[in-house]
């Protein structure tokens, strides 16, 4: 019974860590654009930079750039569970085999 809890506990972080790392990397790329738009002579290219991944997010979102996060997000935690679930697998065969 502890083997499945452990895998519970594993799988649940992976998704919560997958789902959240997106998020963190947005924003901190979209903060660190908006922090160097106050350099002079570089309003405009930040400015373009930040509109296009705002862009390439709505486009994921149905017009919405949050509700594209959101989607890239959940697909991130569904791929991190998957690999979650894989590793255990191998770990079990790898155990049984020895």
């Amino acid at each position: 019974m502890t083997i499945f809890t452990n895998f519970l506990r594993s799988l649940l972080l992976t998704i919560i860590f997958s789902f959240v790392a997106p998020m963190f990397l947005i924003g901190a790329v979209l903060l660190f654009l908006s922090l160097m738009g106050y350099f002079p002579g570089l309003e405009e290219l930040t400015e373009a930079i930040a509109t296009q991944i705002l862009h390439f997010l709505a486009t994921f979102g149905s017009g919405t750039s949050l509700r594209g996060l959101f989607v890239i997000s959940l697909t991130c935690s569904f791929v991190g569970a998957l690999f979650d679930m894989y590793a255990y697998y191998r770990c079990q065969i790898l155990r049984i085999d020895s």
